[in-house]
């Protein structure tokens, strides 16, 4: 199936690279979607997107169904899925405006439902999760953003934050000791889900601001984040829909 799953903001929509032929609401077993599912094509690729935000940008991160959004893609037969974030920088590398496809994960978050094994289990289940991200998607994102003289960081560890508060200076010093590049607050369980159910999942994130204590030392503002999000979101898109899709 020559299609990919990108799971984003509601924003998205609003790309005029975009083009929606059908909206549909995939019903699963773990309740509502965050929205309905849009079909269509990114500039010629042929995509499933899934506004995890919902239509209006209305569910907080952790108000989202990861569940019911990553069984959707499973059920309309999508194998690849990118999960688009805009995030926060916290190492030097990751200034605001910058690009990366993170390789690994630490998840602080809490409460959510983090997994489909839990009922009718004839026995425990656990999946590996040594290497978060599927490979192959990620070495594709990395060759198309370099054919396409986009510059990206190619590696970096995601911190999964609870939100919707944004963090605390302490939070992110804690985090950088920790080894996080990027802060952000729907990275998980997105990627576990995905594993779970052998979907090839990578994040493609946006570094939008300095987290909280970095940069200028000031609060962050919703101005600076839009700034950085319109103009990066050019060039993520440029990548993404370049891609070449495996069968």
């Amino acid at each position: 199936m020559a299609i990919i799953g990108i799971i984003g903001g509601s924003g998205m929509t609003r790309l005029e690279a975009l083009s929606v032929e059908r909206r549909e609401f995939i019903s699963t077993p773990y309740g509502d979607t965050s929205a309905p599912m849009l079909f269509g094509r990114l500039d010629g690729l042929e995509i499933a997107f899934m506004p995890r935000h919902g239509g209006n940008h209305q569910v907080p991160p952790h108000m989202a169904n990861y569940r019911a959004n990553i069984w959707a893609f499973k059920k309309v037969g999508v194998e690849q899925v990118i999960g688009m974030a805009a995030v926060g920088g916290i190492s030097e590398r990751m200034a605001p405006g910058v690009l990366c496809v993170p390789d690994q994960i630490i998840d602080y978050t809490y409460g959510r439902k983090h997994t489909f094994y839990e009922q009718d289990l004839t026995s425990v289940i656990h999946v590996d999760f040594t290497e978060p991200y599927c490979d192959a998607l990620r070495k594709r994102l990395i060759a198309t953003a370099m054919e396409q003289g986009v510059t990206i960081v190619d590696h970096g560890t995601y911190g999964a934050t609870q939100g919707p508060r944004l963090e605390t200076a302490a939070e992110i010093r804690r985090m950088a000791r920790d080894g996080c590049d990027v802060v952000g607050m729907t990275g998980m369980p997105e990627a576990a889900l995905a594993r779970e159910l052998e979907l090839c999942y990578a994040n493609f994130s946006l570094v939008v601001n300095w987290a909280a204590g970095l940069g200028d030392g000031g609060p962050i503002t919703m101005a600076e984040i839009e700034r950085y999000l319109d103009e990066g979101m050019v060039r993520a898109v440029q990548v993404v829909s370049s891609l070449e899709v495996a069968n």
